[in-house]
C-alpha cells in the first residue's frame, strides 16, 4: 500500500479537504459541469433510490440548470450514457455506462449470487415444491424475451406476455414476517441485482418512482479484483482523502477488499485533522492551487456528496444531525455555504424554496444573499414540478407545514 517510507505523511487539513469538495464535487460555481455526464464522471454515482435525487444533484452542479430535466432523461433513456442499476450497499445508483462492467464485477456480482439463491429457496420452499428451479429458468427466459421484443416494459406488461410471472409463493412461512409474494416481483429483483436489466423509463414525469425494464446494455465480464481496484481509485480521485472507514463503508465491501484495492493503486496515506489516516490517488499528493471562492448550494435529500464518507464532521456538525436526517441514516436536503452544511431546505405546496440555517457560525451578509440566489436558481427551473423526498427528515416536514 502507498505508504510514506521514511519521510513524514502529507497533512490534509479540513480548509483543504473542504476546498477539494468544491472544485471536484463540482460546487464551486467556477467547477460547475456542462452536462450530467461530466456530473456524473466526476462524482463516480448518483444516488438512485429517490428519482428526484438524480436530478436535484445534476441541477446544483450545472452551469446552466436550466436543462436539468431534458438533458439527464437525455443521458438515461435516448443516448443510454447513463445507467440506473444495483451498485454499491445493494442502492439503486446511476453511473457512468462505461462504468457498469466495474460496478457489477466489483460489487454487484457477489450481492446477485445471494439474491439468486435466496429466491430459489424462497420459491421451492415457498411453494412447497410446486415451483422449482427448472421452472424459474424457463419463465426467466420467456420473460427476458418479452423484454427484448417490447424495448421497454413495466412488470403488467411482462406478466401479460408471460402469465406464469404472476404465480404466487410464501415467504417465510410460519413466521412472524410470512408474507405472499409473486415471482414477478422478486424475479425482476433479482435480475437488476444480476446486472441482466436495468430500470427505463418512468410511467409518470421525472419524479416518478414507477420505472419501465429494459435489458442491460452488454458489458464485459471484469476479475472482481481488477474491477474493485479501479472503483475504488475513481472514487478516492472525485473524494479523497477518505479513511479506511469511510472506503469500506461507501463500498460495501469487507475490509480485506478495500485494503486489497488499495494496495493495487498504490494509494497514499495522509495524515487528517484529528489524528486520522486518510488515502488519496498515487497521483494525487499536491496540494490544491489556490483558495476557491466561497460559494452556496442547495443540495437533495440522499446527495452523493452529503452522503459520500461516513465520517461527516468535517462538513457537517454533529448537532445538525438529528433535524437533517431520519431515522435510517438517510439525509434530506441540506444547505451548504463554503464547504459545510449550515442547514436545510424544503419546496413548499406553493413551490416556494424555504430554508433555514441551522449553524449561522460564520455565515453573514454575502452567504444569505449566495444561498437565497441559489434558493431562486433551484425554483426557478423546477416551476411547476413539486419534489417530495423519498426520506423526509424533521426540518423537510417542518418547513413545508409553514
Amino acid at each position: 500500500m502507498g505508504g510514506t517510507g521514511g519521510t513524514a505523511r502529507r497533512h490534509i487539513g479540513v480548509a483543504e479537504r473542504r476546498a477539494r469538495l468544491a472544485l471536484r464535487q463540482r460546487l464551486a460555481g467556477t467547477a460547475r459541469a456542462a452536462g450530467p455526464e461530466d456530473v456524473a464522471r466526476s462524482l463516480v454515482a448518483l444516488h438512485g433510490t429517490d428519482p428526484s435525487t438524480v436530478y436535484l444533484a445534476v441541477g446544483a452542479r450545472l452551469a446552466d440548470a436550466g436543462t436539468t430535466v431534458a438533458e439527464v432523461e437525455r443521458a438515461l433513456y435516448e443516448d443510454r450514457t447513463l445507467v440506473r442499476m444495483h451498485g454499491m450497499r445493494h442502492t439503486v445508483f446511476v453511473f457512468p455506462t462505461e462504468l457498469a462492467a466495474v460496478v457489477h464485477a466489483s460489487t454487484g456480482a457477489a450481492l446477485a449470487a445471494k439474491a439468486r439463491a435466496g429466491l430459489v429457496k424462497d420459491l421451492v420452499t415457498g411453494s412447497g415444491g410446486r415451483l422449482t428451479e427448472a421452472w424459474l429458468a424457463e419463465v426467466e427466459a420467456s420473460a427476458l424475451a418479452a423484454l427484448a421484443r417490447r424495448g421497454q416494459a413495466t412488470t403488467t406488461d411482462l406478466v401479460r406476455d408471460e402469465p406464469r410471472l404472476r404465480e404466487r409463493f410464501t415467504y417465510g412461512a410460519g413466521k412472524s414476517y410470512e408474507s405472499p409474494q409473486t415471482v414477478s416481483s422478486r424475479l425482476m429483483r433479482v435480475l437488476g441485482v444480476e446486472g441482466r436489466v436495468v430500470r427505463g423509463r418512468p410511467l409518470g414525469s421525472w419524479t416518478s418512482s414507477q420505472f419501465r425494464w429494459a435489458v442491460a446494455p452488454p458489458h464485459p465480464e471484469l476479475p472482481a479484483a481488477g474491477a474493485q481496484a479501479e472503483l475504488l481509485r475513481r472514487w478516492l480521485a472525485a473524494c479523497g482523502p477518505a479513511t479506511e472507514a469511510d472506503l469500506k463503508w461507501w463500498t460495501g465491501w469487507r475490509v480485506t477488499d478495500v485494503r486489497r484495492a488499495l494496495a493495487a493503486i498504490g494509494a497514499v496515506a495522509v495524515s487528517l485533522d484529528g489524528g486520522e489516516s486518510g488515502y488519496v490517488t498515487a497521483d494525487d499528493p499536491d496540494p490544491v492551487d489556490g483558495p476557491v471562492e466561497p460559494w452556496a448550494a442547495l443540495l437533495p435529500g440522499l446527495d452523493p456528496t452529503a452522503m459520500g464518507w461516513q465520517a461527516r464532521d468535517w462538513y457537517l456538525a454533529p448537532s445538525l444531525r438529528p433535524a437533517l436526517f431520519d431515522g435510517s441514516g438517510n439525509v434530506g436536503p441540506t444547505v451548504w455555504w463554503d464547504g459545510r452544511v449550515v442547514g436545510g431546505w424544503a419546496q413548499r405546496a406553493d413551490g416556494e424554496i424555504e430554508w433555514r440555517l441551522l449553524d449561522a457560525d460564520g455565515v453573514g451578509a454575502e452567504a444569505s444573499a449566495a444561498i437565497a440566489a441559489e434558493a431562486d436558481r433551484l425554483r426557478s427551473w423546477l416551476g411547476p414540478t413539486r419534489v417530495v423526498p423519498r426520506f423526509r427528515t424533521p426540518l423537510e416536514r417542518e418547513l413545508t407545514a409553514r
